[in-house]
């Protein structure tokens, strides 16, 4: 059943990219939109990654759109809450900053779930990638990285990890981790990042993924470790951290990823206007760096061009997540 999930994914993302790409041709002018505020909606709390994004993104938007932008955050089920109120919005002023699974693989974890990331959202752009870094407390276990991770394999289920929600990639990406390293920590959800270090500093968690901007504020305080990257080679948001080819655990390479999604029933040509405005804002040279200093590389795309993000991460984790049998029911 997943696996056919799976293919009827990426069947209909190709398919929705391609009629986004026929009907952007469209006008792009909306003169009596925005008629009222706008709410962007963050299933994360506040001081997240994904609330630090959209709230960056919304005053400059609010000056774009000559109406307020207004930054809600309603937290739960890995970003899925959020997603799914987004998804039954049809007010045409609801839109949400969302992270890789609320848009790819949350019905591959759920099939019971209340939203379909597919037929009920629509892309508008890719904001910003990074990789993950592998975290440990200030007092783990050995000298190196490769000591670390031989303590990490010896302690079996007696060590715990942490995740911002099932079938998030700091998930998914500890069960890869696991499965390569022959680790068996224990997952233990938490609402956001956030609250993943502050487990971590307080001794609850042996391990974790942490978006670069929060490991390196743990690492500078001295109150966590960074082993390395979750890319295939070195980050320039973290180039002073090895890659995790270089600490040993070959052919891994995760990044997690925010963007902007809107409802299916809103109009094209709405969606067209905020792509537009949020890709230019996105990549002006202000907005970079305060994307940046917060542990993203700025992408800034079209439509078309987060619905090939959503196919290409649709296949590499949906795989992952058939392959070790990862659920959230």
């Amino acid at each position: 059943m997943r696996r056919q999930w799976l293919k009827f994914t990426i069947f209909s993302i190709a398919a929705c990219a391609l009629s986004t790409s026929a009907t952007a041709q469209k006008a792009l002018n909306t003169p009596n939109w925005p008629s009222k505020p706008l709410r962007i909606v963050v299933g994360f709390p506040g001081g997240s990654s994904p609330d630090l994004t959209a709230r960056t993104l919304a005053e400059p938007l609010s000056k774009a759109l000559g109406q307020p932008v207004i930054v809600e955050n309603k937290v739960g089920a890995g970003g899925n809450i959020a997603a799914d109120l987004v998804a039954k919005a049809s007010d045409n002023h609801t839109i949400g900053l969302m992270i890789n699974g609320n848009m790819t693989t949350a019905k591959l974890l759920n099939p019971k779930l209340a939203y379909d990331p597919l037929k009920d959202l629509q892309p508008v752009s890719l904001v910003g990638v990074s990789p993950l870094v592998l975290m440990a407390p200030l007092n783990a276990p050995g000298s190196s990285a490769q000591a670390f991770l031989a303590a990490a394999k010896k302690a079996g289920d007696s060590w715990s990890y942490g995740s911002p929600g099932v079938g998030t990639v700091g998930h998914i990406g500890m069960e890869l981790f696991k499965s390569k390293t022959g680790t068996q920590a224990v997952h233990v959800p938490y609402p956001g990042y956030a609250q993943v270090a502050t487990a971590m500093v307080g001794g609850q968690l042996q391990l974790s993924m942490l978006p670069p901007a929060l490991a390196m504020a743990q690492v500078k305080g001295d109150k966590l470790r960074a082993i390395g990257v979750t890319s295939s080679g070195r980050s320039p948001l973290a180039p002073e951290l090895p890659s995790m080819a270089e600490v040993g655990v070959t052919n891994f390479n995760l990044e997690i990823w925010n963007a902007v999604s809107a409802p299916k029933s809103m109009p094209v040509a709405m969606v067209n206007r905020l792509a537009t405005l949020v890709s230019e804002i996105a990549r002006t040279p202000e907005i970079r760096q305060k994307l940046f200093a917060q542990g993203w590389q700025v992408v800034g795309s079209s439509p078309e061009g987060l619905a090939n993000r959503i196919k290409a991460d649709t296949v590499l984790f949906g795989g992952i997540i058939q392959t070790l049998g990862v659920s959230n029911q």
